[in-house]
């Protein structure tokens, strides 16, 4: 039985040693100039102005989130839709209360102001 493993643990070491020697080949190899410029905060184009632990905003998580949620419906449609003659009625009324209980969220979202960007 331990044999059937065998594939699985020679892939997992010999990916694991492929990752350290070209670790170890990238950091011998490599260039090795660290002037101040190359060592100081770079921040697209402009120099760092605050410090690297400010708060994010809320609003910008809760943005990501209520995407993904509301995004996520895709992936139930189309195995759905990809069987549909042979699930027959039952499951279009199922897909229905589905995407309606999406639509409620989203409407509850929506009213109590999460999407609104002030």
């Amino acid at each position: 039985m331990l044999a059937e493993y065998w594939p699985i643990l020679l892939f997992i070491t010999v990916a694991t040693g492929l990752g350290l020697v070209l670790l170890a080949v990238g950091t011998l190899l490599g260039p090795k100039t660290p002037t101040l410029k190359k060592r100081s905060a770079y921040e697209c184009g402009f120099e760092a102005f605050e410090d690297a632990r400010m708060k994010f905003d809320v609003r910008y998580y809760l943005i990501a989130i209520l995407f993904i949620i509301f995004d996520l419906e895709i992936a139930f449609l189309f195995p759905w839709a990809v069987v549909f003659k042979q699930i027959g009625i039952v499951a279009l009324i199922e897909m229905g209360l589905f995407l309606a209980l999406l639509v409620v969220g989203f409407v509850y979202v929506w009213k109590k102001g999460a999407l609104e960007w002030e």
